[in-house]
């Protein structure tokens, strides 16, 4: 694969920024304000590609993601599981027991009760993990330490103090990757992901009639989420992963059945599935790592 450039929403160092290097070695980071702008960048050519954050095993679903994407003429083309592992850090020289206080960003802090309560540091919130480290760096005291990523203590010349000081050890959070165009990918592949939207009226038994042909075909689905259109309680749209290529005559048969039932119906993106998904699987893990109940968008880390 020839080196582009990959856009993240989030500034150097930042989660996503690491996402970015791990699933596209050799390739320019673009850091941008917003998954808006990350978004942007791709489709007005100054980005070959965007890392979305689309869910956290332990916050749940990303907001705005299901609302950006299908209005961004932008396709999926691949996915990235990153295992989030904070570490303690502070400008060279500082130790625990010069420390005072702890910045990062507030879902993160939300992780690290243990750490907090072992150490008694005081808790301060700042606007994302890497602009913790960036802060850190800045002030040049031993007194105030920050969590990030090991990329951010990288990037800041700052010496880690700890590595994985999040309280849950499977704390994880998928991305989608999109591109301007679709990937090159054979007519029938193994481990292949389908990202689908589409739309139902509320009435009884509509999603049981436009989900019944996956049922019935064998389909594995690993994510569903429902979100109310422009606020009304009329209809309600759905964003659908499921294992298989739409060419697979189980997923082609449970598709137009989709269609037939369904409102509207937009395929997002077919895409090569994640290594992580077998490794997770080996686990116990049913082969994805966000299964929580997606609430109405918890903000995720950066």
């Amino acid at each position: 694969m020839t080196a582009g450039i990959i856009a993240f929403q989030g500034t150097f160092g930042a989660y996503s920024d690491l996402a970015c290097r791990q699933a596209r070695p050799g390739w320019t980071t673009l850091p941008c304000e917003t998954f808006a702008g990350a978004i942007a960048a791709v489709h007005d050519g100054r980005a070959d590609a965007a890392m979305l954050a689309c869910e956290n095993s332990l916050a749940g679903r990303v907001p705005d993601i299901h609302a950006l994407l299908p209005q961004s003429d932008l396709f999926i083309v691949g996915e990235h599981f990153l295992r989030i592992e904070h570490c303690l850090m502070g400008i060279p020289g500082a130790t625990l027991h010069d420390a005072r206080r702890v910045h990062t960003h507030p879902v993160a802090m939300a992780q690290i009760r243990g750490l907090i309560k072992e150490t008694g540091l005081k808790p301060v919130v700042e606007f994302d993990t890497a602009g913790a480290a960036e802060l850190v760096r800045e002030w040049g005291r031993k007194e105030d330490l920050a969590v990030a990523s090991s990329l951010a203590a990288d990037l800041n010349r700052l010496v880690i103090l700890r590595r994985n000081v999040e309280d849950a050890a499977h704390n994880t959070t998928r991305f989608y990757i999109a591109a301007r165009r679709p990937p090159d990918l054979p007519a029938r592949m193994d481990d292949c992901m389908t990202t689908v939207l589409f739309r139902v009226s509320n009435h009884p038994g509509a999603l049981y009639k436009v989900l019944g042909g996956f049922a019935t075909n064998g389909i594995n689905m690993t994510r569903l989420e429902s979100y109310m259109l422009d606020g009304s309680f009329a209809a309600t749209q759905f964003l659908l992963d499921v294992e298989g290529h739409p060419h697979d005559p189980a997923l082609a048969a449970a598709l137009h059945e989709l269609s037939f039932f369904a409102e509207q119906v937009d395929v997002l993106g077919v895409y090569p599935a994640s290594p992580f998904r077998h490794k997770d699987a080996e686990h116990g893990n049913a082969g994805h790592a966000a299964t929580p109940a997606m609430d109405s968008g918890t903000p995720v880390m950066k």
